[in-house]
């Protein structure tokens, strides 16, 4: 049986294995191959999440940063190290400082976060436009059912005409990322389902991304989305929202009908991800007749390019027919976003050096 210390240095190995793995992918998907392959370690001790050090050449990245943070917020730390090896190594540049002009395009061109400190792509957690929604949801918490669905219409379209006003070309920042829920093995009907609505109707474009999760060393997803940064903040509000209420609807549903098993459980919330995306339809239907209709956002999608330049697609399975979908669509096609939009705290990274 192996000791503390010999465990400790197995997981080690472990762990800078998959980082080499995932630099090796990072160099075929965005430096084209061209960097040559560097030793990694982890480094002990706050303060730096990474580093890229010429002389010994080797990328270090904070071993506190990969055990208490998402996998995702790893891979982006890698990144940005990644692209001070290519300032120096391939575009030889050794004159401007290490956040200088050749870096900042090289990581506006690649989707990279360029900032030497604080979390990768942070975001803003208030806007104009977010107090507006949060106060039109908070409406819908009306106990009447034509106030409360007269809200979320309004909450909607005014998403919509947000929507259509583009950032200027000088908001470099407008656009970023999330990752949403939890990491999982298995990606569910329900949570497809719930990633498809999240890209058809709050404007955010959705991707299932591999990640590795260290506490059990395993491969598993988990759902991007990218987008104007308002839009990312009530994306994030509409899944967590949904993924609740399909499981107090499915709570609802067990003891209206004396269901003792939950066999039928993600049949059911798939059903509500239906119905709901159907009573959405039917609003952008009649925002359309308005005149508001949405059109493709170009900058977002080039974002979304730079940040996957090889993307893979999955298959979706369908259970629509069976008695619990038909179940859980009925109650989908009543659900009310009712709830403020959440406003925590997000994590925050330490400093990158420079």
């Amino acid at each position: 049986m192996m000791d503390a210390e010999e465990a400790a240095s197995l997981e080690t190995r472990t762990i800078v294995r998959e980082l080499a793995l995932e630099y090796a992918e990072l160099n075929r998907n965005y430096f084209r191959n061209q960097l040559m392959p560097i030793p990694l370690s982890l480094r002990d001790g706050t303060g730096l999440l990474g580093c890229f050090v010429r002389d010994p050449r080797r990328i270090e990245l904070s071993r506190s940063l990969i055990m208490n943070e998402p996998w995702g917020s790893v891979i982006e730390v890698l990144k940005h190290e990644m692209a001070h090896q290519f300032v120096v190594e391939v575009m030889r540049e050794d004159a401007e400082s290490s956040h200088g002009p050749r870096f900042q395009q090289l990581c506006e061109q690649l989707g990279i976060d360029a900032r030497g400190s604080g979390l990768p792509d942070a975001h803003p957690e208030r806007s104009p436009i977010l107090d507006r929604i949060r106060k039109l949801f908070a409406l819908a918490g009306s106990s009447n059912q034509n106030e409360a669905e007269a809200a979320m219409r309004m909450a909607h379209r005014l998403m919509l005409k947000h929507n259509l006003e583009r950032p200027s070309s000088a908001e470099v920042d407008a656009y970023g990322f999330r990752h949403l829920g939890r990491y999982t093995g298995r990606i569910s009907e329900a949570e497809n389902l719930l990633a498809g609505l999240l890209g058809e109707f709050f404007f955010v474009q959705p991707l299932w991304v591999s990640v590795y999760r260290v506490q059990d060393h395993k491969r598993v997803s988990v759902l991007e989305v990218t987008g104007r940064h308002e839009n990312l903040a009530m994306a994030e509000y509409v899944y967590s929202f949904l993924q609740s209420a399909a499981e107090a609807l499915w709570r609802e549903h067990k003891k209206e009908h004396a269901i003792r098993r939950d066999s039928e459980r993600r049949v059911f919330m798939a059903g509500v991800m239906r119905g709901f995306a159907e009573k959405l339809r039917a609003e952008r239907k009649a925002a359309e007749e308005t005149g508001l209709i949405w059109v493709a956002d170009p900058a977002a999608q080039r974002y979304f390019r730079r940040r996957h330049p090889r993307v893979r697609t999955t298959v979706r399975y369908s259970s629509e027919h069976r008695a619990a979908a038909v179940h859980g669509r009925a109650a989908g096609q009543k659900l009310v976003l009712n709830k403020p939009i959440g406003q925590g705290p997000s994590k925050k990274i330490r400093a990158l050096p420079g």
